[in-house]
């Protein structure tokens, strides 16, 4: 009777220490819409809607802080008709940008993110910010230019399963080079950083593998 209580005991020990198990890297494709804000468009920034596609890979610190890179492929288009601002001879101007957007964030997760024993109070589902820095590469009218990107937004992640996860997330992208839609001088003279008008969305879904598992130590310290 011993040995049967000590092998069911051992056996639990074994399952709860695997089901608390966390994993320490997540990588996956990520797909989405892109929508503008610029000198072509400054006020409906879905106006011309395009597409957004790549990859993503995150670094979880623990439950609540992430760090996650990406590398994205971003089209997006913008045109001048219906807009207040009136160019000089009354000109009409658009324009379609080919932008790899290379960069890396912080996530901030407001729930302890993944499946687990009930004392550690995690949740499979959680809303996190995101906040970053990056470099973008912008293919326009024949030329390309390069600059700093600033992403700023949020998101929410869901565990599929043990190793799976789905998110959306949503981030506002500031371009440092105004040259996002190719146009930065309109009226005879070049905006300076405070008067950049060039802004990016990317309203994307990711789904993310898990691996590389963290140790598992004694006394449920992890």
């Amino acid at each position: 009777m011993i040995k049967k209580i000590a092998i069911l005991s051992i056996t639990l020990l074994t399952a709860v220490a695997a089901w608390g198990q966390t994993y320490r890297f997540e990588v996956g494709p990520a797909v989405g819409i892109t929508g503008y804000l610029g000198d072509l468009n400054t006020s409906n920034m879905y106006k011309m809607p395009r597409v957004a596609g790549g990859g993503i890979f995150r670094y979880n610190l623990n439950t609540r802080w992430a760090f996650k890179g990406n590398l994205l492929y971003v089209n997006l288009a913008g045109d001048s008709k219906n807009i207040e601002s009136q160019f000089p001879y009354g000109a009409q101007n658009s324009f379609s940008s080919h932008v790899i957007d290379l960069g890396g964030q912080v996530e901030f997760n407001f729930f302890h993110f993944g499946e687990g024993p009930r004392y550690k109070n995690y949740k499979r589902l959680t809303p996190y910010m995101v906040a970053g820095l990056g470099m973008e590469m912008t293919y326009t009218g024949g030329k390309a230019y390069f600059g700093a990107v600033l992403p700023l937004g949020a998101g929410v992640k869901f565990k599929l399963k043990e190793r799976m996860n789905l998110g959306f997330e949503f981030t506002m992208r500031k371009s440092f080079s105004d040259k996002v839609d190719g146009f930065s001088d309109f009226y005879g003279y070049s905006h300076g950083f405070a008067k950049n008008t060039d802004w990016y969305s990317v309203a994307m879904f990711t789904f993310t593998y898990e691996f590389s598992k963290r140790c598992v130590k004694c006394h449920h310290i992890e």
